[in-house]
């Protein structure tokens, strides 16, 4: 029998790569960058075979919320494995997913309070979706049978998920399989087309999701939106009076809102939910990533007593919601949500992040203000996000066939940062325990990235 943990680095990435087709990855790359075999991890740092250590400035996919092995997280699931490890989510539930749900509800938005659960954020997209088409069907509003989103979204990679986002380096392929939604221009506060900024706008790019509506809103089931923060397009922020125009215009036009919090939920943008910057509950809402801490697969669905109730009745009236996941409701997925909600509440974690938000942002600031290929330092709460440009003055990209922002991260994990660009966008999205400290270390490390590639 071999011992894969007495095994070198080379001999494991030999193996991976003789089997294993790994995700949002061009294979050929890993000729020159063999994949990192990463053995433990703790806080914001992974260790690899070699004893490397790596900051995970990117927290795994943005899902590792209070850090690797956080002890809370880790005692709450080791309990409930001497219990239970699963059971059929039908007609059976056990006592974590009960806590889960009605400790849920004291931070969800005013009204949402019936929870559908999945194993992933794609998949509670889905859910959404479909939820979404046959409660109208099941009120007699049979012609609603579309769906809008915003230009530059991203909600998953299934294909109704495909369906509703609009980067074509994930969809383009699939185009021909794919459901038709109506696509509103996403309001662009680094490049806005009325020559405003995010601070100082009266939402005039609001004027394209008015005449979609005008044109769609009668035939729309759903408005499918990432609220505040379109992450996988560039960590792009927009104002929050942005998100109460979108709502406004569900309520005028019978369109249910659909807030996509998978990336944006459990405390990334300084309010525990996006959508609390605007003030206002959406219809559906999505959750996932933070809610276990990056521990276990876990999704939900979230919805209202008014959606729920139409789905309610005798079994031959055939109205029930029929979706379902194996894993739905799983037991050691609620333990570590609960742990996540015991260690944010014990420790006042989201207070304490918020409180560090402005040092860091001052500091990412202060080490990249004025840098000739910066265009933007963008941020909010724990996230900074900088674009790297040709020319600063015309906000022109760069050929993206150089992928700089590729050749600063190959550059930053000689040094020991890990960080994930979307394009030419480097950011952070830090566990939200990041420290001083190890923020410094990681902007002197970008920093040193960035000056290597760009001069």
């Amino acid at each position: 029998m071999k011992n894969y943990n007495n095994m070198s680095m080379e001999e494991l990435q030999n193996l991976d790569l003789k089997y294993i087709w790994h995700p949002c990855s061009q294979m050929k790359d890993y000729e020159e960058l063999p994949p990192i075999v990463i053995k433990e991890g703790h806080g914001v740092y992974l260790k690899d075979v070699n004893d490397k250590e790596y900051i995970d400035v990117v927290s795994s996919w943005w899902c590792n919320l209070i850090g690797h092995t956080n002890d809370t997280v880790v005692d709450k699931i080791k309990s409930q494995l001497d219990n239970l490890e699963h059971v059929i989510f039908a007609n059976f539930t056990h006592p974590p997913i009960i806590e889960l749900c009605d400790r849920l509800t004291e931070y969800l938005p005013k009204g949402l309070n019936k929870f559908n659960f999945s194993d992933n954020g794609s998949a509670a997209v889905e859910c959404a979706l479909k939820m979404a088409f046959q409660y109208h069907h099941q009120i007699g509003d049979t012609n609603r049978k579309g769906f809008m989103c915003l230009s530059e979204g991203y909600h998953g990679e299934t294909l109704g998920a495909l369906s509703v986002g609009s980067l074509d380096l994930y969809s383009e392929i699939y185009k021909p399989m794919l459901m038709d939604a109506h696509h509103i221009n996403a309001p662009d506060c680094y490049r806005c087309p009325f020559n405003k900024d995010r601070e100082n706008c009266n939402i005039e790019c609001g004027e394209f999701a008015k005449e979609s509506f005008k044109k769609h809103g009668k035939t729309t089931a759903a408005l499918i939106i990432e609220p505040i923060l379109q992450g996988a397009s560039g960590m792009k922020i927009y104002p929050a009076k942005y998100l109460n125009l979108l709502r406004d215009l569900c309520d005028e036009y019978g369109v249910l809102l659909i807030a996509d919090e998978i990336a944006t939920g459990f405390g990334r943008t300084g309010k525990f939910f996006a959508v609390n910057h605007a003030n206002i509950s959406p219809d559906i809402m999505t959750i996932s990533k933070g809610l276990t801490g990056g521990f276990m697969p876990m999704a939900a669905t979230i919805t209202t007593e008014k959606i729920y109730d139409a789905f309610y009745g005798d079994y031959n009236s055939h109205v029930a919601f029929m979706h379902s996941h194996t894993y739905s409701g799983n037991p050691l997925g609620s333990s570590a949500a609960l742990g996540v909600l015991d260690f944010l509440e014990k420790n006042k974690t989201l207070e304490r992040a918020n409180e560090f938000a402005p040092i860091l942002n001052k500091m990412v600031l202060e080490a990249f203000e004025g840098e000739e290929h910066i265009g933007e330092i963008r941020n909010i709460g724990l996230i900074n996000a900088l674009e790297i440009v040709e020319d600063k003055e015309t906000k022109k990209p760069f050929d993206s066939k150089l992928r700089l922002g590729y050749q600063i991260y190959k550059k930053a994990l000689d040094y020991g940062l890990l960080l994930r660009p979307l394009g030419d966008v480097i950011y952070f999205n830090p566990p939200l325990i990041f420290t001083e400290e190890e923020a410094r270390k990681s902007i002197k490390i970008m920093k040193k990235a960035y000056k290597e590639v760009l001069g």
